[in-house]
């Protein structure tokens, strides 16, 4: 281990010299991972779907005697994505063009079924073939839905309005369709009229039971038309960009893009400057070195994962959000940087003894930092293939390593789990990077 030692000291004094080169080194992978962030921020953003109304939707729609501004009801409700009014011809061909992900079309006969009633009418919802398709036709099928929940109380008040008619008469209109009910309060009086029977008796109590029944009719129409209420209370949690995951998602990404970069280029370094053939010639083995770099990789790694969650956590604290920063498992967390950035290190010393020179190798570094890094963002239902090769890689499981070890109740099995990958990981990528060194001195 003191061979270990000097070989750490001599990297950090030539990182210590190098002050332009740290601060890249620093600054780089957490624009990288600022970027991954902007970048999953617009791919939630709002897509465009065009809104063709060939019924020419009217400024205000009466239903069930209840007036609604139709298009505030829809903007209100679409806010999921950016509805632009388009002509039929020019929402095929941006559709066609993929411009648009979707269109909805509002057909003719709408606004007659609407307020009448008389049937359901429809939108008429077209999507693409792109991977936004299925997002925009749940978002679609949520506007519908809140369009009935902003809508169903006109159509209650009108189903309300024939229950008062049967119970106590009068003129009224039911789907189109002009009528004057006796109704039952109008039944009993003409029963009172009639002599005193049997029949006018069994008459009179069906009068009675069906005025309770039909008393109990509003809460029962209210009741069916939301049989389970949402209820939502304010709360002052994390946005997504404080978010649990996009700080495992930030600390991973920045190690690993720090660490695999870092021995890359000092497990190159030794060749350029001439030192790896004097260090194989007792002072160091080959194994050792690479425990020196690995060992670089991880301090220098613990140093920036540590600053980037102590600022993660103080900026949670300034915005007084629940949930805030878990303070104690933060040194729970440094041990898993550690391990992170030892495991990406040897990763990065195989690639600079295959690199063979320190500016191939950062390079090389960073070819092949990105897709490791996109491999473990692709989720599983996505791409299996993806998913299954991102398994052999340290990032995905240093995720997964961060996130349990900060907010997982009982993190224990996960980060035993995660633990054993990635010391797996770590061995299998060590010994090959000590066969690359050899064939570097040779």
């Amino acid at each position: 281990m003191r061979a270990v030692g000097i070989v750490l000291r001599k990297d950090l004094r030539v990182l210590r010299r190098s002050p332009l080169l740290l601060g890249a080194l620093l600054v780089y992978p957490i624009v990288i991972a600022l970027l991954v962030g902007l970048t999953a921020g617009y791919a939630s953003s709002k897509p465009r779907v065009a809104f063709v109304d060939e019924e020419h939707l009217p400024a205000v729609v009466a239903v069930g005697g209840h007036k609604f501004h139709l298009q505030t009801v829809i903007d209100e409700v679409a806010k999921q994505v950016t509805l632009v009014r388009m002509s039929p011809a020019e929402a095929r061909r941006e559709l066609a063009s993929g411009k648009v992900v979707a269109t909805v079309t509002v057909p003719k006969g709408f606004l007659g079924n609407l307020e009448t009633m008389s049937q359901s009418p429809s939108l008429i919802l077209r999507t693409g073939s792109g991977g936004l398709a299925p997002r925009v036709t749940q978002q679609m099928q949520s506007l519908v839905y809140q369009l009935n929940q902003k809508l169903q109380a006109g159509y209650i008040a009108a189903n309300l309005e024939f229950v008062r008619l049967i119970l106590h008469g009068g003129p009224g209109t039911f789907v189109g369709r002009h009528f004057d009910l006796l109704g039952l309060d109008g039944t009993q009086r003409e029963l009172a009229k009639l002599p005193p029977s049997k029949r006018v008796r069994v008459i009179q109590h069906f009068v009675a039971v069906a005025r309770v029944g039909l008393a109990q009719t509003g809460a029962a129409l209210r009741a069916t038309a939301n049989p389970i209420a949402l209820t939502q209370p304010k709360t002052k949690g994390r946005t997504w960009v404080l978010s649990a995951q996009v700080q495992a998602y930030g600390i991973a990404l920045t190690v690993t893009f720090l660490a695999l970069l870092l021995a890359a280029g000092a497990a190159a370094a030794e060749k350029d400057e001439g030192t790896i053939g004097r260090l194989r010639r007792g002072l160091v083995s080959f194994g050792q070195l690479v425990w020196a770099k690995a060992a670089l990789a991880s301090v220098v790694g613990l140093v920036l994962g540590a600053a980037i969650a102590v600022v993660f956590g103080i900026v949670v604290e300034i915005g007084g959000v629940t949930g805030g920063e878990p303070w104690g498992r933060l040194p729970l967390l440094f041990v898993g940087v550690a391990l992170v950035g030892a495991v990406v290190g040897a990763v990065g010393v195989l690639l600079g003894a295959l690199a063979r020179e320190a500016r191939s190798a950062s390079l090389l570094a960073v070819l092949v930092v990105l897709p490791v890094i996109f491999l473990g963002l692709v989720p599983r239902g996505a791409v299996g293939a993806a998913y299954w090769i991102s398994l052999f890689l340290p990032f995905v499981h240093a995720v997964r390593w961060f996130a349990a070890a900060l907010y997982d109740t009982d993190p224990w099995r996960t980060i035993g789990i995660e633990t054993l990958w990635l010391v797996g990981i770590g061995l299998a990528f060590g010994l090959l990077a000590r066969l690359g060194l050899r064939r570097l001195a040779a």
